[in-house]
């Protein structure tokens, strides 16, 4: 089945999106098998055949599957560190990605190094990809930096807090980078809850009309916090992409080598100049939205417990070990890296120089502002009488 096919199609409610009003969300079920979900490799780790998406990851080799499975789980373990770093008391918050890692992993392998990436805030993973330092990812959260990081360093742009404005960006500087005929393509992430923003849907129209060669990735973890998707849209999010006028496909966001190949294919699109495309990469959000939420309020214990039947990093393994790709040594040696790489985040944490109290004053106007002034000499003699009761 072509993405041109299904985007024909007149849209239809999917199963998971029956409406729950005057109903209790905790009773929500996971959707059923979708046939308009791409998908490569089953939660037990059986590979599929796909006519159409087979060919982008036909020649992998076992040595790059293991490279997946490495990024998977280590990923995941650099998140469980800022985490627990987080309820210490180390970060002001964080935004945890469980449960997501294929989507990410799988997409983000897919760039080229000179792709671009534009990312929210959750894109741990896809940063691990470019080649950025995971402590950097850190320093924002911390309150010691703005960022962390070179973005043309990478390719990879900082992190973005505002919803959805990241979309506007990675569009214009896919429609400059058109005009300067080069042969790149730019990647923008987003979530379910951003899809909703308007600064999304002008993206849409803007590439759309400019024929720019962005990806539209959305990871849809089906919570924008304690909104659940069906509360947002009435069709599958991909379907969204036929009324601004270029492809969009579903595919299933736990499976690495599936957002892997429709990557690849959205890519390839965009560097041959056939315009923009949105992925929706069908995942769930196994954790919480972010360090200060709570999701036991929302959502109950049998929807999080089926979702975490098809972890990503599950499903990749039984199918390494199935293939023979992969022994008991290769798992062990990875556990040994995993640890070392907490510690290694851990310590460059607590590391981290306290930044400049005054440099929040910094940048704020381009020639200086007789307000901001005024508000650094309050800030100095607040700061000052803390000296002062020290030396009493």
């Amino acid at each position: 089945m072509t993405v041109e096919s299904t985007a024909a199609r007149k849209p239809r409610r999917s199963a998971g999106t029956k409406s729950t009003a005057g109903k209790s969300t905790t009773a929500r079920k996971p959707a059923s098998k979708d046939p308009e979900l791409v998908q490569l490799l089953t939660p037990e780790g059986k590979r599929v055949k796909n006519a159409e998406y087979d060919k982008y990851v036909a020649g992998i080799t076992p040595e790059e599957l293991r490279g997946l499975y490495r990024d998977m789980v280590l990923t995941r373990r650099f998140d469980a560190e800022a985490t627990s770093l987080q309820r210490q008391g180390e970060l002001g918050l964080w935004a945890s990605l469980l449960g997501q890692e294929a989507a990410q992993i799988g997409s983000g392998r897919a760039t080229r190094e000179d792709d671009y990436v534009f990312p929210t805030y959750r894109e741990h993973g896809v940063a691990w990809c470019r080649g950025v330092d995971p402590t950097n990812l850190l320093g924002m959260f911390r309150g010691v930096n703005n960022g962390g990081w070179d973005p043309n360093s990478n390719n990879f742009q900082l992190y973005t807090i505002v919803i959805g404005s990241q979309t506007l960006h990675a569009t214009g500087y896919a429609m400059g980078i058109a005009k300067d005929g080069a042969d790149s393509a730019v990647i923008a992430y987003f979530g379910d809850g951003a899809s909703s923003q308007g600064d999304v849907a002008e993206s849409f129209t803007f590439s759309a009309v400019y024929n720019a060669p962005v990806v539209f990735f959305c990871q849809n973890n089906q919570w924008a916090i304690s909104e659940p998707t069906e509360k947002q849209t009435r069709v599958p999010l991909y379907q969204r992409a036929q009324g601004f006028g270029f492809p969009g496909v579903r595919v299933d966001g736990n499976d690495v080598l599936a957002c892997l190949a429709v990557t690849k294919w959205a890519l390839e699109r965009a560097r041959a100049g056939e315009g923009p495309t949105l992925v929706e990469a069908y995942t769930y959000r196994m954790g919480a939205h972010t360090t200060s939420d709570d999701p036991t309020r929302y959502r109950g214990d049998e929807e999080r417990l089926a979702w975490e039947a098809k972890d990503p990093i599950l499903r990749l393994r039984r199918y390494l070990e199935a293939s023979n790709h992969a022994d008991e040594g290769f798992f062990a040696e990875l556990e040994t890296e995993s640890e070392a790489l907490g510690k290694r985040v851990r310590e460059a944490v607590r590391a981290m120089p306290d930044p400049d109290h005054f440099a929040i004053f910094e940048n704020a106007y381009a020639d200086g502002h007789a307000l901001v002034d005024e508000e650094r000499a309050q800030f100095a003699a607040y700061q000052a009488s803390f000296a002062d009761v020290e030396g009493a």
